[in-house]
This record gives C-alpha cells, structure tokens and sequence, in this order.
C-alpha cells in the first residue's frame, strides 16, 4: 500500500486550462493517479467535497471519498457526548503517560490538571478537532509546569479566541450564526470556513453529516451581536 499525504493542501488556484488545480489534479488527471499498480491512498481538497466535480470525482476512483470527521463532544441539540470526551481525556493522558492504560491513567489526571472538570473544559473547548486540542494543551505548557490550572486553560483559550477572530469579516459571522442554527454548511463558496480556517467543524453520526462552529468562538462577542 502506498499513502499519497499532504495534496489535501494543494492550492485552489485557477489553472491556464480553466481548471482548478484539485479538480484538475485528481478528476482531469484521476485516471493516471488511479493506474499504479498497488492499493494506493489519497489525501485530498475537501473543496473537491463541496464541488460539482464530486461526481466525477467519484467515476474516477471508483470509491465514494471518506471524510475524517471531528470526535464529537457534543450532539446537534447542544448536549453533550460523554464516550467522545472520553475518547479525547483518553488521548491526552497517553501523551502524558506513554503505555499506562487509561484504566490507571484516569486516576493521573489530577498529576497533569488541576481537576478532572479543567481536562473536560480543554477536550470540550477544542470542539473534537485533535491538532487543536493539541496545540491548546501544547500552550498551557509554555505558560504553566503541570498540574496545568484551569485559569491558565481559560487564559489560552481567550488568547486563541482573540487571534480567530481577527480574521473573521461581517460577512462570515453570519455565516457562522447560520452554522450554529442550522447546523449545515452548503455551497462551493463557502468552504474556506471549513478547510483553511478552523472556523466550522464537520461531524456525522447516523443520520449523516451536520456541521458547528469552532466552540472556542461561540463565546466571542462578535458572536452574540
């Protein structure tokens, strides 16, 4: 098996063809990227997901394309989703403690956070988005030795809350009201709010796809206007 990773960040340019470089890349010249001769896995645009090329996408490969979701930590009604929490809690206690079972490692929580709740407000805050959880509790540690303090996760959280939101127009907070209402993102033009900006995350369970603002947003003032 060969894993092709990274052209997921191929840019959207236009090319001299007329094409877009992902559709031109995996729908005009899918079939030479389908011929090699092993099982072969692809990473790709998830604009090519939001596009009219998906159909063609699909004839190309053969296969519908598989979306790595978020883990959800809470359902469309706002409840919260305690297995996917725990799944998070669980990740970030064997980065602490490589190779102790979380059946010992959930009684360390205490030895890496001040208390089980400031754990829980980090795994929630990060909206299921791994990377993110991760680069959260990468700057709790650049500004505070464990046990880490919730004062300090709130701290980070505000600092990371300021850099988003700077980056979002008028125009997208609407967009984003919309998203936390409808819990749906639709359209081609749209995208970018999903893909390169951390804004929006998508998650699925039974029913399907359904969508949400980055919960570190939901708290912005420009947010409740």
């Amino acid at each position: 098996m060969v894993i092709v990773d990274n052209l997921d960040r191929v840019d959207n340019s236009l090319k001299p063809s007329g094409y877009y470089q992902p559709e031109y890349l995996f729908v005009e010249r899918g079939e030479q990227l389908n011929q090699l001769n092993c099982h072969v896995v692809y990473t790709v645009p998830l604009v090519l997901i939001f596009s009219n090329a998906l159909g063609r996408l699909t004839n190309r490969f053969g296969v519908d394309p598989k979306v790595l979701p978020m883990v959800p930590v809470q359902l469309q009604d706002g409840s919260q989703f305690s297995p996917g929490i725990t799944l998070l809690q669980q990740m970030v206690m064997a980065r602490a403690f490589p190779g102790v079972s979380w059946e010992q490692s959930q009684h360390l929580i205490t030895q890496v956070f001040d208390s089980l709740q400031t754990l829980e407000r980090l795994c929630l805050v990060s909206g299921g988005h791994l990377r993110n959880l991760l680069m959260l509790l990468f700057r709790c540690l650049q500004q505070q030795d464990p046990p880490i303090s919730q004062e300090c996760v709130n701290r980070v959280i505000k600092q990371r809350r300021n850099e988003l939101t700077l980056a979002i127009t008028p125009d997208e907070w609407e967009v984003l009201r919309e998203v936390a209402q409808d819990k749906s993102l639709r359209g081609h033009e749209k995208y970018e709010l999903l893909l390169h900006s951390m804004f929006v995350f998508e998650y699925r369970d039974e029913d399907g796809s359904w969508f949400d603002i980055n919960p570190i947003l939901a708290q912005a003032k420009e947010f409740r206007l």
